[in-house]
């Protein structure tokens, strides 16, 4: 399509030039001219190029496009001024005639598809090819320009008040995300101290499970149930006697029960003692030589009317509280002495060590023969209360079992030394058959 209109350009131009040289009623004479002839042609005005310029390299490709489509609008603007010369000179060249007066060949065999552009004269045959090339070659920088215009376009190219715009808004973004990271970071730092916490008590409890189960484990292994046992110190010796593993805390009330059985003479020897640093007799029973059955607090001392020298098993429990230094003396179940005054208002100190078959002078130590237990005894506990005297009957009748609240009747609780042992015990029914 362009290629025509260019063509018509060309011969308008030269048509116009003619019909204002040549009078009317002229005769038009056409000669062909080799294509490689002298170019008497018209010239192509000179197409403006950019460049040179100071301009950035997107404004001076602005500026290159804008001018090459105001260069094809002039062209066509020319294009449509001289439709009415392109008309013109097209009858003039039916017209035309070879110079021996006949008449050209080019309208003869134009009409069998040949190229006849070489009849035409030589001029504005290769303006028009000038034409075609230079409209085209516009038409492709046009294109070539604006891809390129598209292309470079970067965020230097932006207005500047869009450029603070965009700043200020990735500045709050990145402000945004900085805080979301450092809030997940808490958080997890929180979650990992609670996980920790948790993580340790669950621990704990865990190998205080372990533990007791291992207990009754070694419990079990020897005897049927783990206080289902007594210790045995069948010689008065000072080196024969059982330890309790735990001590006591501060009491300012206790009861201490137990089942023992011993016939010896003069005086069974002493039961239990417990020994803190400063005071060797802070809490003892003990029967020595023809004495009765004393019980000392603070090395204090309240005489027990009990009598269980006879070789028989006897349920023996001791009450004792810091009010006016109040005491009850129970035998198989029954009330047979009371008393007040022993170590008013003194506490139990704890931390101390807690022994079976030995009266101590040191904490733990300096053991005397002449006061050691000699026989069997079990089901030593301890509360930290005064019980009341229905609680004492259902235990040493063997209505109820009750382990102590503070020191229990367990096999891994107890050790023994010097020969002592732990045996199997009779059934609590067995024990009150032989009363």
């Amino acid at each position: 399509m362009l290629l025509p209109v260019l063509a018509g350009l060309a011969f308008s131009a030269w048509g116009a030039a003619g019909a204002q040289e040549s009078p009317p009623g002229s005769r038009f004479v056409c000669t062909s001219l080799p294509l490689d002839a002298a170019n008497p042609g018209c010239p192509l005005p000179p197409i403006p190029m950019q460049g040179g310029g100071l301009l950035p390299p997107e404004e001076e490709l602005k500026a290159t496009v804008l001018q090459l489509r105001e260069t094809i609008l002039q062209q066509k603007e020319t294009i449509g001024n001289q439709r009415e010369a392109i008309r013109e000179l097209t009858a003039k060249l039916g017209r035309c005639e070879t110079p021996d007066g006949k008449a050209g060949t080019w309208r003869k065999e134009f009409g069998k598809g040949k190229d006849t552009m070489g009849d035409l004269p030589r001029d504005p045959g290769k303006i028009i090819d000038q034409l075609s090339r230079t409209m085209q070659t516009l038409k492709d920088r046009l294109e070539n320009l604006e891809h390129q215009l598209r292309a470079n376009v970067s965020y230097t190219a932006l207005p500047h008040d869009l450029r603070e715009m965009l700043q200020r808004r990735l500045g709050d973004l990145e402000r945004q995300l900085l805080s979301k990271v450092a809030d997940l970071e808490n958080e997890k730092s929180l979650l990992h101290n609670e996980t920790s916490t948790h993580r340790q008590r669950t621990e704990a409890a865990l190998n205080a499970l372990l533990e007791r189960v291992s207990e009754l484990e070694r419990g079990t292994s020897a005897f049927k149930s783990p206080d289902e046992f007594k210790v045995s110190l069948p010689l008065r010796t000072n080196y024969l006697y059982g330890k309790f593993k735990k001590t006591l805390p501060e009491l300012y009330a206790f009861t201490v029960c137990l089942w023992l059985k011993s016939s010896a003479s003069p005086g069974i020897g002493t039961p239990f003692s417990y020994a803190v640093p400063g005071q060797a007799n802070e809490v003892v029973l003990i029967e020595w030589g023809n004495n009765p059955i004393e019980l000392l607090i603070n090395d204090k001392v309240a005489q027990l009317p009990l009598f269980i020298s006879d070789g028989k098993w006897h349920h023996i429990c001791v009450t004792w509280t810091t009010r006016d230094g109040m005491w009850e003396a129970f035998q198989d179940g029954e009330k047979l002495g009371t008393g007040d005054n022993l170590a008013p208002w003194h506490p139990i100190k704890p931390g101390g060590v807690l022994i079976l078959g030995q009266e101590q002078d040191t904490v733990g130590g300096r053991f005397d023969a002449t006061q050691a237990f000699v026989g069997e005894m079990s089901q030593f506990n301890i509360w930290d209360r005064v019980l009341k005297p229905e609680d004492i009957m259902n235990i040493a009748n063997c209505s109820t079992n009750m382990p102590g609240n503070i020191i229990p009747w367990v096999d891994n609780n107890v050790d023994v030394f010097g020969g002592a042992a732990k045996w199997p015990v009779e059934t609590c029914e067995e024990r009150l058959l032989d009363l």
